[in-house]
C-alpha cells in the first residue's frame, strides 16, 4: 500500500501518512525486534508520528511514535 492519507488510531481521524526514512526504519526494527518493517508508515500530523502499517491502523498496544529527528 503506498503512502497517502490514512485512518490514524491516535488522531481519531484520516490523516497524511509517509514511509518510514531508513533511519526510522532502523529506529523501529532496534524498538521491536522485528527484522523486516518496510511495510511500515508514519502519520505525518503535527505532534503524532504515530505508526501502522498498510493494513493494520493499530498494530502496537501501547502505540508507537517515531521520535523526533536530532
Amino acid at each position: 500500500m503506498s503512502s497517502g492519507i490514512k485512518f490514524c488510531y491516535t488522531c481519531d481521524t484520516d490523516e497524511p501518512h509517509r514511509p518510514l526514512t531508513d533511519s526510522e526504519k532502523v529506529w523501529l526494527k532496534n524498538r521491536t525486534g522485528q527484522r523486516n518493517v518496510d511495510g511500515y508508515f508514519m502519520c505525518e500530523a503535527p505532534n503524532c508520528r504515530n505508526v501502522r502499517t498498510g493494513f493494520n491502523k493499530h498494530p502496537f498496544d501501547p502505540v508507537i511514535r517515531v521520535p523526533l529527528p536530532d
